[in-house]
């Protein structure tokens, strides 16, 4: 599957099924139409504090909400994974102390703020927005029921899912992998604070080389710092492309799902 590539549904196939997300890229070939139909944008939980270490920078949820609604009203269908390291990191909390379970749990409350925050600011940009998470708390989220979510994307409503995967010990990144594969989206996008995927820091070695295309494998042999290797892995089971780009480019969102050639795409070498 190339960045160009996308489509629409096959009744009678699973919505993770990857022979599916295959006809819907013939599909949509044919159509000329640009693009995935259907997306889970993974946003990271420390792009939410700006420039301060813990905490929301409400310029930067306004800056996501805006970039998310542009693409939501070209008809493309947006679910969000968010992290919460701006929050609680279980890992660190874990590793000063406080048992790693309970860390983990606290870092997946932390996200569900995130979420609120984003759906608040999207929601006063006129898009109709439902949160869902994997921890019950009604009073102020759905329940994930991923019918439920699917149907909500077809109505063009955002949906954003809070509480990672509801269990200790998987990252933000798994979930969001879990997500797409669920609810029958054909990429993950991951945005982060740089412009895909260099084989050093390039924030601190000016000699690092951005890579625009890499293979499930070679990610996971060279270790490369794109997603986990439990959601890496998940991906290229399924054969589901990722996509790394800068979060706080101007219109980076909608050009990553209309498929433009930014950042760095993770498939298989043959796609």
């Amino acid at each position: 599957m190339t960045l160009a590539e996308g489509g629409t549904a096959v009744a009678d196939s699973q919505p993770g099924d990857p022979d599916q997300r295959a006809s819907r890229s013939l599909a949509q070939a044919e159509s000329g139409r640009p693009g995935w139909r259907r997306v889970v944008l993974k946003l990271s939980g420390q792009a939410f504090a700006g420039e301060e270490l813990l905490g929301i920078s409400p310029d930067v949820v306004i800056h996501l909400a805006r970039e998310i609604t542009a693409a939501a009203r070209e008809g493309f269908q947006i679910a969000v994974v968010v992290g919460g390291g701006n929050m609680f990191r279980g890992a660190v909390l874990a590793e000063r102390g406080i048992d790693r379970s309970r860390a983990d749990y606290m870092g997946m409350l932390g996200t569900v703020i995130n979420c609120l925050a984003l759906q608040d600011v999207l929601e006063k940009l006129g898009v109709e927005t439902r949160v869902q998470t994997a921890i019950t708390m009604g009073q102020v989220a759905e329940p994930y029921i991923p019918r439920r979510a699917i149907r909500h994307l077809e109505k063009g409503r955002v949906v954003i899912f809070g509480a990672g995967l509801g269990a200790p010990f998987f990252s933000t990144d798994t979930c969001a992998a879990q997500r797409a594969l669920e609810i029958g989206a054909e990429a993950v996008l991951k945005g982060t604070q740089v412009d895909g995927v260099y084989d050093a820091d390039p924030r601190k070695n000016a000699d690092a080389v951005l890579f625009h295309h890499l293979d499930y494998t070679e990610v996971l042999r060279r270790e490369l710092r794109v997603m986990d290797a439990t959601a890496v892995s998940l991906c290229m089971d399924n054969d589901l492309p990722i996509v790394v780009f800068d979060l706080m480019g101007a219109g980076n969102v909608v050009q990553a799902v209309r498929g433009a050639r930014i950042g760095t795409l993770v498939s298989r070498s043959s796609r």
